[in-house]
């Protein structure tokens, strides 16, 4: 009897030791998998700011020799729709949304060519729909679903106009991307062919842009230029007047 309760323990002893192992190394591969999609969207990150740092200039982009060139453009959309954000942290899908808005208007105009502006092309931002990580969405949706109303990211998203915000020359990156928005807005705010004042008729003229999304800026600090000025070397005086000059929507073309 004393035998036979020995051989009991021992089997017990080393089935639970077997089916322990067996569920760790469960675990560890189903860890595996859900640490796949970071990895690929490192790929796209890396892939991104190699393509903004190749084909952006002063803001301007060189869309003819994108258009010779697809191979690198289409690999990025391809990325953009396989793309599984669901797990990403807030900072990733924040730096993933605005590459992606940013690459898929380079691709719309690419695609349309020769187009002198981006208004040519009918529903180019509020009916074309793009596969973004599975979801059929529009550009402005990609904006005003998963990017606003941080009135940051209008100085990012670059619509493909002359009248945009310049466009970086590397992409958003998940480990910068708060630095990378601040700076972003600076330069706008510091930009005199952005913000024009002219000190000695105490006004300024702002984009459209400020007008459009008044909102998100005035949610933020109470007024515009509040806003203007929290990012300003040289603040604007409470008492100028306020004018928008005329949105310029000819292509950001190099």
């Amino acid at each position: 009897m004393l035998s036979f309760k020995k051989f009991t323990i021992a089997f017990l002893t080393i089935t639970f030791f077997v089916f322990n192992q067996n569920t760790f190394a469960a675990n560890v591969h189903s860890d595996s998998n859900e640490l796949s999609a970071p990895a690929d969207l490192n790929e796209f990150f890396s892939n991104s700011n190699t393509f903004f740092g190749k084909y952006v200039s002063n803001g301007k982009v060189d869309y003819a020799l994108i258009g010779k060139q697809k191979a690198e453009l289409v690999t990025l959309i391809n990325m953009i729709e396989k793309a599984d954000v669901s797990k990403a942290d807030k900072n990733t899908k924040t730096a993933f949304y605005l590459n992606a808005y940013n690459l898929l208007t380079i691709n719309s105009v690419v695609m349309n060519m020769p187009i002198k502006s981006p208004l040519d092309v009918k529903g180019f931002f509020d009916a074309k729909p793009h596969n973004i990580a599975g979801n059929m969405i529009t550009l402005n949706d990609i904006e005003n679903k998963f990017l606003r109303p941080d009135p940051r990211v209008h100085f990012a998203l670059v619509c493909a106009a002359i009248g945009c915000p310049k466009l970086m020359s590397e992409a958003y990156m998940p480990d910068k991307v708060q630095t990378q928005l601040i700076n972003q807005t600076k330069k706008a705010m510091n930009d005199a062919s952005f913000i024009k004042v002219d000190d000695s008729a105490k006004t300024v003229a702002i984009s459209q842009l400020f007008d459009w999304y008044k909102d998100d800026f005035v949610n933020n600090t109470g007024t515009v230029i509040n806003f203007i000025n929290k990012f300003r070397n040289t603040p604007i005086p409470a008492d100028y007047t306020i004018t928008f000059y005329n949105y310029d929507w000819n292509l950001n073309i190099k």
